[in-house]
């Protein structure tokens, strides 16, 4: 019996995507088949180039399809989703780039640009197509991160800028065309250099172009998140209470312009002693968790303070790290998943005993008021240094109920109760726990 495109769609169903709980057919990544006496080939075609499981997809699909009767060759075709990327502007250099992600903090002196200089490094040094674009038009780091003081800036023919290329990757900053002056600028040129830099540079095809914000939520963050489509953003921070604040402050900004927020990228996490042999978390233990469970986003990678590796120039490289590749392969895998499945918001009720949230896979979730309020993880309910519960519970008033409710994104919904207190950050994983433990 002669093998058929149903044989070969069979045995590929049997790959399971582990962060999106369904297999690769029903995905719609199996394409263009091709079957001959003896051969089968295939492409697998991924929502993100750099998925950290692909080379898993292409060895199961090359052992369960060689398994099929009368198959000697499989060919499989790894390729990634062409980009389709729509800009206000008639000519745009990111037409060909696949994905584009925001790098982003709510204070200063995180090491925010460090960070997007070491995941975009991280990628490029993988083998593909990346860039690195420094956004912050007040305070860039691109030149110093690189060393890229005295670089002359040219156009091509068509007038758009041509990138600096240092080692494998390709870069731009405002600080190439400033030289050592300080930007002395307002609202309207500010907006007309941003739009400057995110459209005239002659980027060319692309896997991943990451921005570098300047800190903050302030005009610049505004006009890009305006004038392009971001696939998704990343937000660096510290282990430190005084930066908590912030995060919610960016998880907010990016969620009302309808930007992903792929995960948080918490770093100087700790420190490795090599006189004593030690690890120490300098800013206090635990503060990853603190976030995942404050506001219910994905904790991608906690990067260790080392002197000679961030806060210092790359030096055109930089030093390999097991951290930064591990938070890079969560970050891509979380790139893939909001690729693939976007932004699912659930349906929300409530009245005056509960709240309930429903999805379009048939889950729900439903808690009474009383313990959800008395459950509030912000800093009026919770101490953000220690961790510990403020909130009295049997201070709640029996008649609690929420006057509105609305969503932030994948993770959380924000509550406006009737006692005049409001729950910035409900993350669904807190919900979700307080409805198995029936507290």
């Amino acid at each position: 019996m002669a093998l058929t495109q149903q044989d070969v769609l069979n045995a590929l169903s049997e790959i399971i995507d582990p962060d999106l709980q369904q297999d690769i057919v029903s995905l719609g990544f199996v394409q263009n088949i091709e079957i001959g006496p003896s051969s089968v080939a295939f492409d697998i075609e991924l929502t993100t180039p750099a998925c950290p499981i692909k080379d898993r997809f292409k060895t199961d699909a090359e052992r369960l399809v060689g398994a099929l009767p009368g198959v000697e060759k499989v060919e499989v075709r790894m390729t990634s989703r062409a980009p389709s990327r729509a800009t206000k502007q008639e000519k745009s250099g990111l037409t060909r780039v696949k994905a584009l992600i925001a790098v982003a903090s709510g204070k200063g002196g995180v090491g925010k640009s460090t960070v997007a200089a070491s995941v975009a490094l991280e990628l490029a040094e993988r083998g593909y197509k990346v860039g690195l674009l420094d956004a912050d038009l007040f305070g860039p780091s691109v030149p110093t991160l690189f060393r890229l003081h005295d670089v002359e800036v040219y156009q091509d023919e068509a007038g758009m800028i041509i990138p600096i290329t240092v080692g494998p990757l390709q870069v731009m900053s405002f600080g190439f065309l400033l030289g050592d002056s300080p930007a002395i600028m307002r609202g309207p040129m500010v907006s007309g250099y941003m739009q400057q830099l995110l459209h005239q540079v002659a980027w060319g095809d692309l896997d991943y172009l990451f921005l570098d914000l300047p800190p903050g939520t302030g005009d610049i963050q505004l006009t890009i998140t305006q004038a392009v489509e971001l696939d998704g953003a990343l937000i660096v921070t510290t282990p430190q209470a005084l930066a908590y604040p912030d995060v919610g402050k960016g998880i907010l900004m990016f969620d009302r312009v309808d930007v992903p927020v792929l995960g948080v990228i918490e770093n100087m996490a700790y420190f490795d002693c090599e006189d004593c042999g030690s690890r120490h978390e300098p800013f206090g233990i635990g503060g990853a968790a603190r976030l995942a469970e404050r506001y219910g986003v994905q904790v991608l990678g906690e990067l260790p303070l080392a002197p000679g590796r961030y806060g210092g120039s790359f030096e055109n490289g930089r030093q390999d790290d097991d951290a930064v590749r591990e938070a890079v392969d969560r970050a891509m895998m979380a790139l893939g998943t909001v690729k693939a499945e976007g932004i699912k918001k659930p349906e929300i009720s409530f009245n005056e005993q509960q709240i309930s949230l429903s999805w379009e896979n048939g889950d729900s979730i439903s808690l009474d008021n009383h313990t959800l309020r008395s459950n509030c993880q912000c800093a009026s309910c919770v101490d953000e240094f220690s961790g510990e519960r403020k909130l009295d519970p049997a201070r709640i008033r029996p008649d609690i109920k929420a006057d509105d409710v609305a969503t932030i994104g994948n993770y959380a919904i924000a509550i406006e109760w009737n006692d005049g207190h409001s729950s910035g950050f409900f993350p669904y994983r807190k919900i979700r726990e307080l409805a198995a433990d029936g507290t």
